[in-house]
C-alpha cells in the first residue's frame, strides 16, 4: 500500500498556444503537499487522461467548460489511489476517478472523488472504454443518433478512444458499421473489432467518393469526430432523414474552421444534426459501466491504448492527440 507523499509534480499551463499546442505552452512544476485536513482525501495519481477538449479550455472563448488559468495547474480524468484519508468513507488502498489529473498527487475535498465501481475492469479503463469516451460513444449512438439494425452508420476517427467505442456500439445494435481511420495499422484494428467497411483517409484523394463506393446506397448514421472534410463526405452520402451525433471537430481545433462547404444538403435531405456534450449525460455513467462490463465479458467489446510514461511526458501526449500519433485511448502511466 502507498505512504503519504510529502511532494508532488504537476504541469502547469503557460501560455495559450497559437495553432497546435508545443511543449512552450506547459512547465513542469513541484510543490509540497501538507496531510489532507478534514473531509480531505490524499490521493497518488496511478493514470492520467489527455483528452482533445482540452484544446478549447486553453482558448480565451466562452465554452460549455471553463477555461485552463495561466500559471495554473491544468485539469484532466485520473485514476487514483487513495493514500491518507481524513474523510468517512474513504480508506487507504481505495480507487478512485477525479478531474485532478496533470498532476502526481493531491490532497481534495472527498465530494470530488468518485470510488471505481466494482466491476471485472482494470483501472486504466475508467479514463477510457468505460469512463467519459465511452459513456460519449454510448450517448451519441444510443441518445443522440438512435441506431438502430439495419442501420449503416459512418464513424469517423473510428480508431480513437471514442470512435472505436462508437463504432462496436452500433455493431451491437445490428448496424453496418463503415469506420474511417488514417494508417495501415488503424485500419487493420478497425476490422479486428468487427468495422464492416474501413476508409483509410490517408489513402484517398477524394473522401466523398470513397464513402460512396463502400456504401452505395448511403449512410443512415454519422457519428462525427473529425469535421471538415469527413463531414463533407457523410452529408454528401446521407439518406434522407438520416442523423448525425456531432461530437467532435478535431481536424478544426488548432486553426480556422474549414467547411462543411455542403451543408445545405442538411436542408434538401431533412437532415438531424445534433451536438452533444456528455457532462449532460452523466446520470447515464451507472448504467453505461454495467453494460460496458457485460459487452467486455461477452467478447463484444475491445479496446486499444497508447501509454506514455511519466508526467513529464503528458505536453507531448496531449500534442499527439493531434498528429495522429496514437491509438485508441492515449494515456499517461504516473506510477
Amino acid at each position: 500500500m502507498s505512504s503519504a507523499m510529502s511532494r508532488s509534480r504537476e504541469i502547469r499551463f503557460r501560455s495559450r498556444p497559437e495553432g497546435a499546442p508545443s511543449a512552450a505552452n506547459f512547465e513542469l512544476a513541484e510543490v509540497s503537499l501538507d496531510a489532507p485536513a478534514d473531509g480531505e482525501v490524499q490521493v497518488r495519481n496511478l493514470w492520467m487522461s489527455v483528452d482533445p477538449y482540452m484544446r478549447g479550455r486553453m482558448t480565451e472563448r466562452t465554452s460549455y467548460v471553463s477555461g485552463f488559468e495561466l500559471g495554473k495547474v491544468l485539469q484532466g480524468g485520473a485514476v487514483g489511489e487513495v493514500v491518507v484519508s481524513n474523510a468517512d468513507g474513504f480508506v487507504p488502498g481505495d480507487l478512485v476517478q477525479s478531474m485532478l489529473g496533470w498532476r502526481e498527487g493531491f490532497n481534495a475535498p472527498a465530494a470530488s472523488l468518485q470510488k471505481l465501481p466494482d466491476l471485472p475492469l482494470p483501472p486504466e479503463a475508467y479514463l477510457g472504454v468505460a469512463g467519459l469516451p465511452g459513456l460519449t460513444a454510448y450517448v451519441g449512438m444510443s441518445n443522440i443518433a438512435e441506431v438502430k439494425p439495419g442501420d449503416v452508420v459512418f464513424v469517423s476517427a473510428a480508431a480513437g478512444a471514442v470512435g472505436s467505442v462508437a463504432c462496436q456500439i452500433a455493431k451491437i445494435k445490428g448496424a453496418t458499421v463503415v469506420g474511417s481511420a488514417g494508417g495501415i495499422e488503424k485500419c487493420a484494428f478497425l476490422r479486428d473489432i468487427g468495422v464492416d467497411q474501413v476508409i483509410d483517409y490517408k489513402a484517398e484523394t477524394d473522401l466523398t467518393e470513397a464513402l460512396a463506393r463502400v456504401a452505395p446506397d448511403g449512410i443512415d448514421v454519422c457519428f462525427e469526430n473529425v469535421g471538415g472534410v469527413h463531414l463533407e463526405a457523410a452529408l454528401a452520402n446521407a439518406k434522407f432523414f438520416a442523423r448525425f451525433a456531432l461530437c467532435g471537430n478535431i481536424s478544426n481545433y488548432n486553426k480556422q474552421a474549414e467547411g462543411p462547404r455542403n451543408i445545405e444538403i442538411a436542408v434538401t435531405h431533412s437532415l438531424r444534426l445534433q451536438g452533444f456534450i456528455v457532462s449532460n449525460y452523466f446520470h447515464l455513467m451507472p448504467k453505461f459501466a454495467r453494460e460496458v462490463s457485460q459487452w467486455v465479458a461477452a467478447g463484444k467489446m475491445q479496446w486499444r491504448q497508447t501509454v506514455v510514461d511519466g508526467l513529464e511526458q503528458a505536453p507531448d501526449a496531449f500534442g499527439r492527440l493531434f498528429t495522429g500519433e496514437k491509438l485508441g485511448k492515449m494515456l499517461v502511466k504516473l506510477a
